[in-house]
């Protein structure tokens, strides 16, 4: 928490890292995509792939989550030249926040311009069903309440300015043409949009809690994502994020359910086609310079 305690994810610390990368793949991605829990199959269409294990790249942390497969893929999806991270990083591995989103700074650096996430989350909102998929439109960060922002420290201008908005994080442009290709695709049955609440995990949360964060406004809970977003506008990136409901949070003292990683892994697998067709479909249609097809 302390301003000189940085070391590990300084400007220079990802330029080097930034420039490893460019130096080992001739594709410079526009966008990058950050897939959830069991949604690695995102990395898997991309074309003419150069992947890169995570404990192989410099600097970067590496994922000890099982359904996270540790590897940087880049490579083109519809032509379109994408990096794809098969894995990401969470508070409860025990990394620095500010380590956990080092990737979305490397990727700010390699030229990237709009940031998907993807991610699994417990559904809080009564009117959701397992295996919906939720547009997020608006987040609460938890872990940032009690100041574990990844922005804490000191700010590095070349990054972004020292206060920056988040009354826009999630484009909204990118939220309508998620809602239009979803009923393109037929997916209007299972495609939601609400709040994603993040929490630090790992034990997953009480029926007390979960009361009090769907009372808060929370549609969806999870354990990541809201940090990854804040750092990429903090870098004046785009981000859209979607969430899959892998389980329904409990919420009823009498109920015999419980949560567990292996029904959101399945969960996953299930839905993993329809996710990455509406992902694939919007890539093609976003334009940067902030046009859209």
């Amino acid at each position: 928490m302390f301003p000189e305690s940085n070391k590990g994810w300084s400007y220079e610390d990802c330029k080097a890292t930034a420039d490893w990368l460019l130096a080992q793949t001739d594709v410079r991605p526009m966008i990058a995509i950050v897939c959830g829990s069991g949604m690695g199959g995102l990395a898997d269409m991309l074309k003419d792939q150069v992947a890169f294990n995570y404990k192989d790249i410099p600097n970067f942390p590496q994922s000890t989550v099982h359904g996270h497969a540790g590897r940087l893929v880049f490579g083109t999806l519809k032509g379109r030249p994408c990096v794809c991270m098969q894995g990401r990083f969470h508070l409860y591995e025990g990394y620095p926040i500010q380590k956990i989103t080092l990737p979305i700074r490397i990727f700010k650096l390699i030229g990237v311009e709009t940031v998907m996430l993807t991610n699994a989350a417990g559904g809080l909102n009564q009117d959701f069903k397992v295996g919906d998929i939720m547009i997020i439109r608006d987040h609460l960060n938890m872990p940032g309440f009690a100041g574990n922002n990844p922005l804490v420290g000191l700010n590095d201008e070349r990054f972004g300015v020292r206060f920056p908005c988040m009354s826009d994080a999630y484009d909204r442009d990118l939220q309508q043409m998620a809602m239009d290709v979803g009923q393109e695709l037929g997916y209007g049955d299972f495609l939601k949009e609400g709040v994603y609440c993040v929490l630090g995990g790992p034990s997953f949360e009480t029926i007390a809690e979960a009361r009090m964060l769907h009372k808060l406004g929370a549609d969806a809970v999870g354990m990541s994502t809201a940090p990854e977003v804040i750092v990429a506008r903090h870098c004046g990136m785009r981000v859209f994020a979607l969430s899959l409901i892998t389980n329904k949070a409990v919420m009823d003292y009498d109920s015999e359910e419980k949560a567990n990683h292996e029904d959101v892994l399945q969960t996953g697998k299930q839905r993993a086609e329809q996710l990455e067709r509406l992902v694939s479909t919007m890539v093609t249609k976003i334009e940067h310079n902030n046009n859209y097809a």
